[in-house]
C-alpha cells in the first residue's frame, strides 16, 4: 500500500479516507485482499478509530466488506455497480462538456493539450499511475470550468467502482485509444461542437466497459461471480 502524508487540516478520518480511496482505485489494495484495523493504523500513524470509521463508510458504498469478529476485505469488483458508474458518468459528464464548448477559453484549450502531452509521455514510459492520474485531471477539468465541482464530488463514492476497471485498463492494457479519444474530445470543444463532443465522450467511456470483460478473463478473481 502506498502511503501519502496528511494534507493540512486534513483530519485522520478524512486522510484514512483518502489513502484508502487511491490505493483501491489503484488496486495497490487488490481486490479481495484482507486488511486490518491495527495494520493501517501503524502504517498511517493514526488510531484505530478514524481508520475504523473511514472502513465504515466505505463500506456503505460497498468497496470495504466487513464480517465482524472475523475480517475485513476489499470488496471484489460488482460489475453492475461498474456499469451503473459508467452511466451515470456518461450522463452527467455529457451534460458538462456541452457547457465546455460554449464557455471554453484559448487558455483552457491550453491546459488540455498541456495534459495530453504529459499523457502520451507517461504512457510511453509505462507508467500507468501518473497516466491515470493525468486522466483524472482531463476529465475533472471539464467540472471546474464550467464551475460543477459539487456534482463532480457527489459522482465520487459511485464512480470509483468504474475507476479500479480504467486502472487495470490503464495499467495492464495499456490502450493508446484512450489518449487519442482525448485529443478528438479537445478538437470537438475547439470547434465548439457540443454534439460531436458528446459522441466521442460515450465512445470513449465505453471503451472501459468494453475492456472489463477482457479484464475480468485476465484476473478472474478479481471479480464478484454474477449469480445466473
Amino acid at each position: 500500500m502506498k502511503i501519502h502524508e496528511i494534507l493540512p487540516h486534513e483530519t485522520a478520518k478524512d486522510y484514512a479516507l483518502r489513502v484508502l480511496k487511491e490505493n483501491i482505485i489503484t488496486l495497490e489494495l487488490a481486490p479481495g485482499s484482507q486488511i486490518s484495523e491495527n495494520e493501517l493504523s501503524a502504517a498511517l500513524s493514526i488510531s484505530r478509530t478514524p481508520i475504523r470509521e473511514a472502513l465504515s463508510e466505505l463500506a456503505k458504498v460497498k468497496l470495504i466488506e466487513i464480517i465482524p469478529q472475523k475480517k475485513t476485505s476489499i470488496a471484489l469488483i460488482d460489475s453492475r455497480l461498474v456499469e451503473e458508474a459508467g452511466f451515470m458518468r456518461y450522463t452527467m459528464e455529457s451534460a458538462v462538456i456541452e457547457q465546455v464548448c460554449l464557455q471554453r477559453t484559448e487558455e483552457d484549450l491550453l491546459r488540455f493539450e498541456e495534459n495530453i502531452a504529459l499523457q502520451k509521455v507517461y504512457f510511453q514510459n509505462n507508467a500507468s499511475e501518473k497516466l491515470l492520474q493525468k486522466d483524472d485531471e482531463f476529465h475533472r477539468a471539464f467540472f471546474e470550468i464550467t464551475r460543477n465541482m459539487e456534482i463532480y464530488q457527489l459522482m465520487q463514492n459511485l464512480q470509483i467502482h468504474f475507476d479500479r476497471v480504467r486502472s487495470i485498463s490503464l495499467s495492464s492494457l495499456h490502450n493508446l485509444q484512450i489518449i487519442e479519444d482525448h485529443e478528438a474530445i479537445v478538437e470537438s470543444i475547439k470547434k465548439r461542437d457540443a454534439e460531436e463532443a458528446k459522441k466521442l465522450l460515450q465512445q470513449h467511456l465505453s471503451r472501459y466497459l468494453v475492456d472489463e470483460a477482457s479484464i475480468a478473463a485476465r484476473f478472474p478473481d478479481y471479480f464478484l461471480q454474477q449469480a445466473g
